[in-house]
Formats: structure tokens, sequence, C-alpha cells
């Protein structure tokens, strides 16, 4: 993961070290668009849905794959579909989790924690400036990254989101526990029609509540 990280944060400037002049205008300007596109994502989003695959890497590689559907602010309903189905739904106020196989479901508060998490990137409000610090960190495999550390606590160190087409196409999350976690992004709708029942859950008959 050391690789992935320093390529993110240096490829570009190496690159600008080989190149001056024309090139290092055309690297600021591509840079200063992937905040731009990441804000303008967080402002103009108001709804969407889309899928998503996973990597938690740490002592081992975990995979997993789904969809999600979000609605600002704070509301979405986050789908793992391989290798088990569990759901994590928020309503704004409530995290709830359910895991099919288990037969569990779990509810806790979110409080104001969405504000400096990974999460407020996709389904929080407002200027991301406020939660967090952002900084340009260069192209690489077609994105534009930004690099997002965040100003208040959080169970996370940094993010990087790879912008592509005006979208995060991809995100690399790095908690405070070593562990990185990689999401690439797909078929994203904007704005689509989202009823209000997708954010709330009933659990089925005989599903234990767990703390």
């Amino acid at each position: 993961m050391k690789f992935l990280e320093n390529r993110l944060h240096s490829t570009y400037f190496k690159r600008a070290a080989m190149a001056m002049g024309l090139s290092v205008g055309a690297m600021s300007m591509a840079q200063a668009g992937a905040i731009e596109d990441l804000q303008n994502f967080n402002r103009d989003f108001k709804s969407a849905s889309g899928s998503f695959t996973q990597q938690v890497k740490g002592k081992s590689v975990k995979s997993s794959s789904g969809s999600f559907v979000f609605s600002r602010p704070g509301k979405f309903r986050w789908t793992y579909t391989k290798p088990y189905e569990q759901i994590l739904i928020s309503d704004g106020k409530t995290l709830t989790m359910y895991d099919k196989d288990l037969k569990q479901v779990t509810k806790r508060s979110l409080g104001s924690a969405i504000g400096s998490s990974p999460a407020a990137v996709l389904f929080g409000s407002g200027d991301l400036s406020q939660n967090f610090t952002l900084s340009d960190a260069g192209e690489r495999d077609g994105r534009n990254w930004v690099y997002a550390k965040p100003k208040g606590q959080s169970s996370f160190s940094s993010v990087n989101i790879g912008m592509k087409n005006g979208v995060p196409d991809a995100v690399v999350l790095y908690d405070n526990l070593g562990q990185t976690t990689i999401l690439f992004f797909s078929g994203f709708t904007k704005n689509p029609s989202v009823s209000a029942g997708t954010f709330s859950f009933t659990p089925p008959a005989g599903t234990r509540v767990g703390k």
C-alpha cells in the first residue's frame, strides 16, 4: 500500500520536474479542477445511486461489492451483496446495520460524526473544506486525485478521492489502525427519485437486536 500512497502523492510532481513551463501550468489547472469537481459533486448531486467494489487491506485482503443510494444530507443505503448480504442504512440520525446471515440488526446514533468522516465525501452536505483540509494529489490512471485530511476527530487519518467525469470514481481510505480501504464506483445516476422508505428498515421476523 506504500506504493499506492507514494504514487498518489509524488508521481505527478516527478513528471513536472521533467517538463517545465507549459507542463507545470497544465498541472496546476488539472489539480485545481479536481478539487472543484469534488466540490461541485458535493453541491450538485442531491441524491445518487450506483454500484461499488471494495477492498479492505490489513493483515489480509477482504473483497466485497454491492450497491448504494444516497440523499443529502446524511441519508444513505449501502448494500453489500457479495460475499455476504449486509445493509447499512442511515436516515440522517440513526445508522442501522443488518446482517442477513447472522439475523441481527444493530442501531447507533450518528450524532455529528458524519461531518469529518469519509461518508461526508459522498453523503454529507455543505462545504467540504469546513471539515477537511483539501489538497491536490496529482493525476494517476485517468483520475485527478484530491487528498482530504479530517479537521476534526475521525477514525480515518486521510482520504484520497479520485475524480473522473465529475464524480468520485475511486476512494482510498487510511484508518488509524493501519488498514486501507479502496472503493471503486460505477453506474452513477445523478439525482434519481428516491422514496422516503429507502432509508428506513423493518427487520424480518426472528431478527435479533444487537448492541
